[in-house]
């Protein structure tokens, strides 16, 4: 009996041995700037679907991510990025600190959403809006205003609040959007002499503050500091079903929308696990999971959340990415000296 109790527990160990490695969890250090609440749900559902990888996700916001990397470069800390702006992200193409890399089922994914070279491959876009608090408008019998140029109304002086361009990539594309939609020779004049500076400085009157989150502008107008902050379709979406007192007015001139896309970094240390991780997250599942959130994702057939307008009703401004990536320094240059004061 002794005999069979010392192989039962040697066999055991033998078997422990063996399966170590078999269970032992791959680490993949994943950056994105998506919003916390989305992280939480996708993460949940990635590590359900990906149990060999450890996936260590840090949240940035859309500058800071970009910020964080380039002060890493000679010495990486992230593997890859998941849900970062286009724009900010084919700034780091040409520093040569995105390697190329086209996830399996990447051919799914219309040209249009990806970079042919395989730098990146977006997931969704986000939409500007703006987010009215209902029983402020009320109170204070404020029209609803319809567009950017309704917000010039004296009537809403400090009650606005906006991100800031160059911390918020909800507060880019807002920027960006009016440069390209109030000057239709955008392309053919220097970013300083673009007409849209002209009615930002008028908007600079009525705004309260600037702020570097894309989301906070939104919860802090639902929370009845402000009246109308200038945000993103999403977070009404997720105000609303918590009760707040709020509704979403997609602007009548367009709506400046954004592409999150996710890359993999080069010099990364875990790229093998970087690369499962990068073709879950373009998978038909992940994206079925971002549609619970996201105005639009980029896997077609996937229809967006029920309680918002379908994608293809919404007017969308005409965002000229490669303009907006080549010019984004020199946007955030006029923008800080213009209104931060």
């Amino acid at each position: 009996m002794k005999r069979i109790s010392t192989f039962f527990i040697l066999t055991l160990a033998a078997l422990s041995c063996l399966a170590g490695p078999i269970m032992a969890k791959e680490t993949v250090v994943v950056y994105t700037s998506l919003e916390n609440e989305e992280v939480v749900e996708y993460i949940k559902q990635a590590k359900e679907e990906l149990p060999d990888l450890d996936i260590q996700a840090i949240r940035l916001s859309t500058g800071e991510l970009g910020a964080r990397i380039l002060a890493e470069k000679n010495n990486p800390q992230a593997d890859c990025v998941w849900g970062w702006a286009v724009t900010n992200l084919e700034e780091f193409v040409p520093r040569k600190m995105i390697k190329p890399y086209k996830p399996a089922g990447w051919d799914k994914i219309p040209a249009h959403f990806k970079d042919p070279g395989g730098n990146w491959t977006a997931i969704d876009l986000y939409a500007a809006a703006f987010v009215i608090n209902t029983k402020t408008i009320e109170k204070k019998k404020l029209p609803t205003p319809k567009g950017w140029k309704d917000l010039l109304n004296p009537a809403y002086k400090d009650k606005l609040i906006m991100p800031n361009p160059a911390s918020s990539g909800t507060g880019f594309l807002q920027v960006a959007s009016l440069l390209e939609m109030f000057d239709p020779d955008y392309k053919s004049k220097p970013v300083e002499e673009n007409n849209a500076w002209d009615f930002l400085k008028k908007l600079d009157a009525n705004m309260g503050q600037y702020i570097k989150s894309g989301s906070k502008p939104a919860k802090l107008t639902a929370a009845g500091e402000y009246a109308i902050g200038c945000s993103f379709a999403y977070v009404y979406s997720s105000l609303k079903k918590k009760g707040f007192p709020v509704a979403m007015v997609l602007p009548e001139e367009g709506a400046g929308f954004e592409l999150e896309a996710n890359a993999l970094l080069e010099g990364a240390r875990h790229e093998a696990a970087a690369k499962k991780f990068l073709d879950w997250a373009i998978s038909k599942s992940a994206m079925n999971g971002y549609a619970k959130f996201k105005l639009g994702v980029t896997y077609p057939g996937i229809p967006g959340p029920a309680d918002m307008p379908a994608l293809d009703t919404i007017k969308l401004a005409p965002m000229d990415f490669p303009w907006q990536s080549k010019n984004r320094s020199k946007i955030l240059e006029v923008w800080s000296n213009l209104f931060l004061h």
